[in-house]
């Protein structure tokens, strides 16, 4: 499956450079430009925000979770020690997924263009995608207003993402020996929004951090009849929608603080590596899929997991 055509790499390669470039002058700029209240002692640095934003971009569309892997990243760094520091940090894990949005944006753009055409009454098949992506995401949306706080009181620990990762790679070895991946199956464009519906319903398990969206929503996809293609590809489709609310729905909630702490500028970077790093996140996984096995992650959650679970025993985190 390929997103992206040779004809466009120029302009792939513009754009990337364009957020390189913004992130080289945000480097020269004081953390706390623009921000009228007192950035706490205790602030994000450059390179912490380029390496937040190496691992949201290039985890969040594999099917190994970013959350988790925010989580453990947050922990090595030790960063986020007092009350205050540690909700922008968990706001800020939510909030670098701009980069990553903006990452299917761009590259699943004639996707969102047929969908804008479908709401013109101009692409039937984009209307259809639409009415299954807002189906998908409606039960997503309610579950995780509900739960909200429960998730983040009690499942953003390591413990809880140890063992999703472990759940989450036998799962996936599952899958594979007994093929349940297939080249026959439905397109995207056959999907209905019943079918939709259910995928939305599943991806409700990754408000557990470890579970992995892009995880959850592919098996569920599978499941349902799409092809492998179709699956990943509506999986990203759905990211960019769901990814979006939870954004919004964050920094509303916790958006000041986040700059109260950290500035503007190291979070912008953030994003901007962020970016860089799901576009290739994304065509790496693309190009893999269509060439070899999808149980290598299963085999890479497992091992993860295990060393987190190794770790947190041992007592180091």
């Amino acid at each position: 499956m390929k997103t992206v055509l040779p004809r466009q790499k120029n302009k792939h390669r513009t754009l990337c450079t364009l957020f390189v470039s913004f992130g080289f002058l945000a480097l020269s700029v004081d953390p706390a430009f623009g921000v009228g209240h007192q950035i706490s002692s205790e602030t994000l640095s450059i390179w912490e925000a380029v390496i937040f934003g190496i691992v949201e971009g290039l985890t969040e569309f594999l099917p190994i979770s970013s959350t988790g892997h925010l989580l453990a990243t947050k922990e090595i760094l030790n960063v986020g020690q007092t009350e205050l520091t540690e909700t922008a940090i968990d706001s800020y894990i939510v909030s670098i997924q701009i980069g990553a949005i903006f990452a299917v944006a761009f590259l699943y753009r004639q996707r969102l263009m047929q969908m804008i055409l479908g709401i013109r009454g101009k692409s039937a098949e984009g209307k259809q995608m639409l009415s299954s992506l807002i189906a998908a995401f409606i039960p997503t949306a309610v579950i995780g207003l509900a739960a909200a706080d429960f998730v983040k009181d009690k499942l953003y620990a390591l413990w809880p993402v140890a063992v999703a990762w472990i759940a989450g790679g036998i799962c996936i070895l599952v899958v594979e020996r007994r093929d349940a991946i297939s080249a026959s199956g439905k397109k995207l464009e056959e999907l209905t929004p019943q079918r939709a519906l259910l995928i939305g319903l599943v991806q409700a398990l990754a408000l557990w951090p470890g579970v992995s969206r892009s995880l959850v929503t592919i098996l569920a996809a599978l499941f349902v009849g799409l092809t492998l293609k179709a699956a990943v590809e509506f999986s990203f489709l759905l990211g960019f929608i769901t990814l979006s609310a939870a954004t919004i729905f964050e920094l509303g909630t916790d958006g000041q603080t986040v700059i109260d702490s950290f500035g503007y500028a190291t979070p912008l970077i953030g994003l901007c590596v962020a970016f860089i790093a799901a576009v290739l996140s994304v065509r790496f996984m693309v190009d893999w899929l269509e060439k070899k096995s999808f149980a290598v992650f299963g085999y890479y959650r497992i091992a993860v997991g295990i060393i987190a679970a190794t770790l947190l025993s041992a007592g180091y985190f």
